[in-house]
């Protein structure tokens, strides 16, 4: 709707017929019937709705959206100001002088106006309404307030006139326009940017997502130095612990190295001094799982010198020992482990039969059945389950 279609309210026509009713309203819960024509549709419908469900406070509440100003309204209301004249019936008021109005366009579809009356510091909310079921379309009170202080229009702003309203309207809509459309512009180009920066890391990213080949470096669980040098003496200090033992670990390779490990039953060890043939540095590498055993001599007959003099005394009788304690105390950490995991998995099945139980007896309980009942079926499952398995 534009400009030359709208004209400004007749002030005095619009609220002339409201202020004589707001000492009632003040009063009465129920608004009365010639009121609601000069309400827009959607206070209208505020109204109607509001005040016939809570029929014990004034309906002059509903008229105002701002529930901290309602007191201050209904003290308004009810005072002397706005007391109708004895022969016209309707309040004084200078419509020309003491009523000041101001206009904004909201969007395409809503105009309004606020008219402040100063003198009795009231303020009228007033919107341009078409198309109006209940009645004509023109101006229509939108909301019945009190006038801010000091200025009235500091937060609805506004316009002295409807074309200076509708003008700036039309400038602010153009110039979000031209906005919209460099930004849109704007937003094109960085996006292509965008793109070309996001290609960029696409492929740097693929070296991140190449798995490590160098091996992590081990080191000490001393603290390291925040200087970027240490001297010789705090790296002998720190190489201290390379050498120390773990208290938790069982494996001591200081004892494997310094203990004298039986033959097996049948071997032998091989001789420590060495060969002429220059193959002491074969042997010498050798370690138990290379072959360093041998086998054993087989026992002699007897001679009659053997005889006379006994055995001998350097023959060395190996006993049987185990081959490795480290493997079986794995296996023996592999049956706890399989042991502790059968008892926990024997331990939940308990638990989960029992709670199956439970369940069934508070069911049964709850559809009338009584204990022995409940006993009698159990024991009739147990015995046709023994039944089936036999």
């Amino acid at each position: 709707m534009t400009a030359s279609t709208i004209k400004q309210p007749d002030i005095q026509q619009v609220l002339g017929h409201l202020l004589p009713s707001l000492p009632a309203a003040a009063l009465s819960t129920e608004p009365a019937e010639n009121i609601f024509p000069l309400l827009s549709p959607i206070l209208r419908q505020r109204v109607q709705l509001l005040s016939s469900s809570s029929s014990q406070e004034p309906w002059i509440r509903l008229l105002c959206y701002e529930p901290a100003k309602v007191p201050r309204l209904m003290e308004i209301a009810r005072s002397d100001r706005l007391e109708p004249h004895p022969v016209s019936g309707e309040v004084e008021v200078d419509w020309d002088y003491d009523a000041e109005t101001r206009y904004r366009r909201v969007d395409e579809e809503t105009l309004q106006a606020l008219v402040a009356l100063k003198d009795l510091n009231l303020a009228f909310r007033l919107v341009h309404c078409t198309g109006d079921s209940a009645g004509e379309d023109g101006w229509k009170v939108g909301e019945v307030g009190v006038a801010e202080q000091p200025s009235p229009f500091s937060s609805f702003g506004g316009v002295s006139s409807v074309v200076e309203a509708e003008r700036q309207f039309n400038e602010s809509k153009s110039k979000a326009k031209h906005t919209t459309q460099t930004s849109g512009l704007m937003g094109s180009r960085g996006a292509f940017g965008e793109e070309e920066d996001d290609d960029d890391d696409d492929y740097w990213a693929r070296y991140d997502a190449t798995p490590a080949r160098t091996p992590a470096m081990k080191r000490s669980p001393a603290p390291q130095s925040t200087y970027g040098g240490r001297t010789t003496a705090e790296d002998d200090y720190y190489a201290q612990y390379d050498d120390v033992q773990p208290a938790m670990d069982n494996h001591d390779p200081d004892e494997e190295a310094n203990l004298d490990i039986a033959p097996p039953l049948g071997l032998t060890a091989r001789p420590s001094h060495p060969i002429a043939n220059g193959s002491d540095e074969e042997d010498g590498e050798l370690n138990e799982t290379q072959g360093a055993w041998t086998l054993a001599e087989p026992p002699r007959s007897p001679s009659t010198h053997s005889r006379r003099s006994g055995d001998d005394p350097n023959l060395v009788h190996p006993h049987p020992r185990p081959a490795s304690s480290a493997g079986s105390n794995a296996s023996i950490e592999k049956l706890e482990a399989a042991a502790a995991k059968q008892e926990q998995n024997d331990f939940g099945v308990k638990q989960h039969v029992s709670r199956s139980i439970k369940s069934l007896y508070m069911l049964s309980r709850a559809s009338g059945i009584d204990r022995e009942e409940f006993e009698r079926l159990v024991r009739t499952e147990l015995d046709t389950l023994g039944l089936m398995g036999d």
